[in-house]
């Protein structure tokens, strides 16, 4: 059996996770499924990769979402463990501890959308279409559409496209919020490393601890999220990658984290 997820490392601890399912616009299959949460929990736990990109096999889609044909031979306790799998690997992508890049090449629609909401960053080639379409089809966004996108684009706008399932243009999604940034295809995987080396120049506890710290304090009062804040700092003034951004400023010359 052929893998679906491809798997390559870059310098300076990137590492670039492709879902390879052309045939099927990359949708989310059981097999896609299990090999993507297997791997997630591998990247977790490894302290050299310091970033990672997610994106799509080919230039038609970065995910279709749930595998409708796989759901249709589903009955309905078959379709509550898909959902459920597509749901703990979407929020495992989340509570990654390094930052993650959606670097989304084509269309992103249903749980493909939810998944590169999942992500810390998104950016998109020009020709990319996404949306949360599920109303159309009878049921709701299931694995954090309709809790990430308002807090993303804010309660409004997220139920107009939701209630709507609206299709978006990449510039459209851009205009909104949803991606930071929108490239020609050629161009999108590039664009995706160039960023990855941007953020991999710091130091790798210092991201680890504000991505918690943004995304913990995020759903909090302001005073809260302020003592979160507070915490995570803490963690990384025993560091010593502190110490080697304060030695390196002393002497003018770029820093060498080691992530300890």
């Amino acid at each position: 059996m052929d893998k679906l997820i491809d798997v390559h490392r870059y310098e300076g601890g990137i590492l670039l996770l492709v879902l390879n399912r052309p045939q099927a616009a990359n949708a989310l299959s059981k097999q896609l499924l299990s090999e993507l949460t297997a791997e997630i929990a591998k990247i977790s736990l490894d302290s050299s990769i310091r970033c990672v990109l997610i994106t799509g096999t080919g230039e038609k889609a970065f995910c279709a979402g749930a595998d409708l044909k796989e759901r249709l031979e589903m009955n309905e306790v078959e379709v509550r463990q898909a959902v459920s799998s597509i749901r703990d690997a979407i929020n495992a992508v989340e509570k990654m501890p390094q930052p993650v890049i959606a670097a989304i090449n084509g269309a992103a629609f249903g749980g493909g959308l939810e998944l590169a909401l999942a992500c810390d960053i998104r950016i998109a080639a020009e020709q990319a279409k996404m949306g949360l379409t599920e109303t159309s089809l009878g049921i709701i966004p299931g694995a954090g559409g309709t809790q990430r996108l308002p807090r993303i684009i804010g309660v409004s706008a997220a139920k107009e496209l939701i209630f709507t399932a609206r299709r978006l243009s990449a510039r459209d999604a851009e205009q909104l919020g949803i991606i930071s940034r929108t490239v020609p295809a050629d161009e999108l995987l590039s664009a995706g490393l160039e960023l990855a080396r941007e953020i991999v120049k710091n130091a790798p506890l210092a991201l680890q601890a504000a991505k918690k710290a943004i995304n913990n304090g995020t759903e909090t009062d302001l005073a809260t999220g302020l003592r979160i804040e507070e915490m995570c700092y803490e963690t990384t003034i025993h560091s010593e990658d502190r110490k080697e951004g304060l030695q390196a400023f002393k002497e003018k010359r770029e820093p060498i984290y080691t992530g300890k």
